[in-house]
């Protein structure tokens, strides 16, 4: 039965597909046929004949690949392992192109100034992607929905600094990182990537507090997207550093204290962890309106804080029990405070899962929508989620192509800072997992 087992598997799910292609086949060959459908006359038999001359050219490559292998390594190799093998690169390589094809196709609509992420087929064309519609017209394209993100944008002399100062120092670190990867890895080169990544940093810190709504006065909200970047770097930020704050200290409270009900807020912690974050929207907007925080970055940076307490409470509890506690002992009878202990002993060895700490909410806080959307009520408060909403809410004005152009800057943040913080990031998510 063990060897049957895979063969049953893989039977039943060609049966599936066979029964499933029938049924499908049956029910559009009873439909009239759509202006907007490429129709291919008796397209099936072509589709099999493909299929068949795929499988043929698996089998042969196969059979090839176990020949060179054989001769090469001199053992006898499996064919079944070496098509198994090829089958899987096969299934892989499918899997990447499906998930890559929509983040295609919406690079290629932020250039396309007709705002339609739908294409028309256009069934004299030679080319079978125009033909049946897979890819849109790459001759329309140009720069003018990411012009309309810019338009109206007034930057100081000093901002425009600060944004030579972020480019010089992406720069180094790029050409750092590169550096590290094809060389050895030296104490210069770490300190020297270090300095870029502060003045990062800094420069981006400064010209997020410092960005102020009276700089964008375009017509139309695409002409603030910026704007909603700014304002969403400063809530993701500040909210990061106060996740940071809370959880490292009620963690290490849990971790190393001892006090009556520590273990029932810890079962506290998991129990509303089981409930989703908008069941809780009535509560914390009659909370806002009562302290007279809605529309304020204020309200929705406490609203966000209050929800990363648990998870990064128990993330940092679970790091601090891998710690050796003799180090916290030797520093206390050399007569430091628990304070001092937490402060100079604890903190610079978790350099590692404070960054993911940061980095889960920061990531968690950018993407938000529900709580933003019903918080911030002001465009010039608006965050990156509820102003690429503002872009798709009319029925016959929706702006796709300004959207896939927002979509696209708005996502640069994310994933520049993932990259060059993903090392923390898997990191982090295993740590506290196992004991030292």
């Amino acid at each position: 039965m063990r060897r049957a087992a895979p063969w049953l598997v893989a039977a039943a799910v060609v049966i599936g597909f066979i029964v499933l292609g029938y049924f499908l086949a049956r029910n559009m060959a009873g439909r009239p046929k759509s202006f907007t459908i490429y129709f291919v006359e008796r397209g099936w038999i072509r589709f099999l004949l493909f299929l068949l001359a795929a499988s043929g050219l698996l089998a042969l490559t196969s059979l090839i690949g176990q020949r060179i292998g054989m001769a090469r390594t001199g053992r006898k190799i499996s064919y079944a392992a070496v098509l198994g093998d090829q089958l899987t690169h096969l299934f892989l390589i499918l899997v990447v192109l499906i998930a890559v094809y929509p983040l295609l196709y919406v690079l290629i609509a932020a250039f396309d100034p007709r705002n339609s992420l739908f294409a028309f087929p256009n069934f004299s064309d030679p080319n079978i992607l125009y033909r049946s519609g897979l890819l849109p017209n790459l001759q329309v394209l140009s720069f003018e929905n990411y012009a309309a993100l810019f338009d109206g944008v007034t930057i100081p002399g000093w901002q425009l600094v600060l944004a030579g100062v972020v480019g010089a120092a992406l720069t180094a670190l790029l050409i750092l990182a590169i550096m590290g990867r094809v060389g050895r890895e030296s104490e210069r080169l770490t300190q020297a990537r270090a300095w870029a990544m502060r003045a990062l940093i800094a420069a981006l810190a400064l010209l997020v507090i410092f960005m102020v709504p009276s700089q964008f006065t375009g017509q139309g909200n695409e002409s603030k997207f910026l704007l909603s970047v700014r304002n969403t770097l400063l809530v993701s930020g500040v909210t990061g550093f106060l996740a940071i704050v809370l959880s490292t200290t009620a963690g290490y409270a849990m971790a190393r204290l001892r006090f009556p009900g520590r273990f029932q807020m810890l079962l506290f912690f998991i129990f509303i962890q089981m409930f989703p974050v908008f069941l809780a929207l009535v509560a914390v907007y009659t909370l806002m309106v009562i302290l007279g925080l809605v529309n304020t970055f204020t309200g929705l940076i406490l609203a966000y804080s209050g929800g990363a307490i648990a998870f990064n409470t128990w993330i940092f509890k679970g790091y601090v029990e891998s710690l050796p506690e003799s180090l916290e002992e030797a520093a206390m009878v050399d007569g430091a405070t628990r304070w001092q202990t937490f402060l100079q002993v604890v903190l610079p060895l978790s350099g590692g899962i404070l960054v993911f700490i940061f980095l889960n909410q920061f990531i968690g806080t950018y993407a938000e929508f529900i709580l933003a959307s019903i918080l911030l009520t002001g465009v010039d408060q608006w965050t990156v989620g509820v102003m690429l909403r503002s872009f798709t809410t009319g029925q016959f004005s929706t702006k796709w192509g300004i959207f896939s152009a927002a979509a696209t800057l708005g996502a640069l943040p994310i994933i520049a800072l993932f990259y060059g913080f993903q090392g923390y990031f898997v990191g982090g998510t295993v740590s506290g997992g196992v004991k030292e």
